[in-house]
């Protein structure tokens, strides 16, 4: 199972210390919670337990779990469910492994390869939501940690250039910059092509320490169209549209099944979070700048501002630096780079963390192969 790790700069050493009877009780309660979203009584919590105990026992047990914080009566009934820092306990310290069976990764990297390009990102995220019921979503490609093929300018007003950045994976991207000018469209196509020379098989991370050394030399030497050029890239980086994320959705049906949204209220916030995201790729941006590429569980807290109240929240970053879908040895590349983005699922904490982890891990491993395979074709 893909190693994951968490959001909130805590450890687990911060977690209680629990006895051998106290965990598996509360690995009981989590397992029935997770099945039928109902409060485990001691009567069901004794069927999911390894060894016997009787229901005194096991009720004592769970009182002990309650005065720690594992576990709370949701009403007056016995039966009881695990509370955020419970499920955080359950997840950092007894979860069992869940790989995918070789059949569903065999079905999985059939269905990617068979996925254009420019639609992975669109697929990966109605497939998360598909296979585990819950929001799949996806950040996209952040544009400037993109391999670029070409860049184009085009005068479209006296005041505004269209910049067009063709990437060597993905989708065209156009960006509107304020610049003033007439009848220049034959300069602009010699400063595009000065740029592209300088752009071609690296990113625009990249791309702007060589443009900022190499203005840097010209400003002492005579000025022209290379100086402008160069210029002029740089303020394209500069440009906000060139740097912004996006959260990809393109199932919003599929958690509805989930009990839990059948609270207007509940349903009504996460698909706020999701239409007014700011908070939530701020969440995401988190795992996006982790180092490694780990799975990241997020829960409770960890999304206090982002409208998921009572969600988790599980993603892992996807076309990492280091890995083939960026590369190692081109100039100009650096070791640790961010990745590309970050994918994962949005649902109730009430979700099967052990199977999301390995889903989205998996994914996670397609989507760069994809980016990898693509870089490799224009290659």
């Amino acid at each position: 199972m893909r190693s994951y790790t968490r959001t909130d700069g805590r450890s687990q050493q911060d977690a209680p210390i629990l006895g051998e009877r106290q965990r598996m009780v509360l690995r009981a309660v989590v397992s029935a919670y997770v099945a039928d979203a109902q409060p485990a009584s001691s009567g069901t919590v004794s069927h999911l337990l390894p060894v016997p105990l009787s229901s005194a026992s096991i009720r004592s047990t769970m009182s002990d779990l309650e005065k720690v914080g594992m576990v709370e009566k949701p009403h007056a009934s016995a039966g009881r469910v695990p509370t955020e820092a419970g499920l955080r306990f359950f997840v950092d310290q007894l979860m069992d492994s869940a790989d995918l069976s070789h059949y569903e990764r065999l079905t999985l990297t059939n269905e990617c390869d068979s996925v254009g390009g420019e639609r992975v990102v669109s697929w990966v995220s109605a497939l998360l939501s598909s296979r585990t019921h819950q929001l799949g979503f996806v950040m996209s490609p952040r544009v400037d940690r993109m391999r670029m093929r070409h860049v184009s300018l085009v005068r479209v007003a006296t005041d505004r250039l269209l910049i067009v950045l063709v990437p060597e994976v993905g989708s065209v991207q156009q960006h509107v910059m304020h610049e003033r000018g007439k009848d220049d469209q034959a300069e602009l196509d010699a400063m595009a092509a000065r740029l592209t020379e300088r752009l071609t098989g690296r990113t625009l991370v990249e791309l702007r320490s060589i443009l900022e050394a190499e203005l840097g030399r010209l400003r002492v030497e005579a000025q022209g169209l290379l100086t402008r050029a160069l210029s002029l890239g740089l303020r394209v980086l500069d440009q906000p549209s060139v740097r912004e994320l996006e959260l990809v959705v393109t199932n919003h049906t599929a958690f509805l099944s989930q009990p839990e949204f059948h609270d207007p209220d509940r349903l009504r916030g996460i698909l706020q979070a999701v239409e007014d995201n700011e908070r939530l790729l701020e969440v995401v941006g988190k795992v996006l700048d982790s180092s490694g590429s780990a799975v990241s569980v997020s829960l409770g807290d960890e999304l206090e501002g982002a409208n998921l109240r009572e969600c988790a929240l599980v993603a892992v970053p996807y076309g990492r630096a280091g890995q083939a879908a960026i590369g190692d040895d081109e100039p100009g590349d650096v070791k640790g780079r961010s990745a590309l983005g970050a994918l994962g699922v949005i649902g109730p904490n009430r979700m099967d963390y052990a199977r999301v982890i390995s889903l989205v891990g998996f994914c996670s491993e397609l989507v760069t192969a994809k980016l990898n395979a693509g870089n490799e074709a224009q290659g």
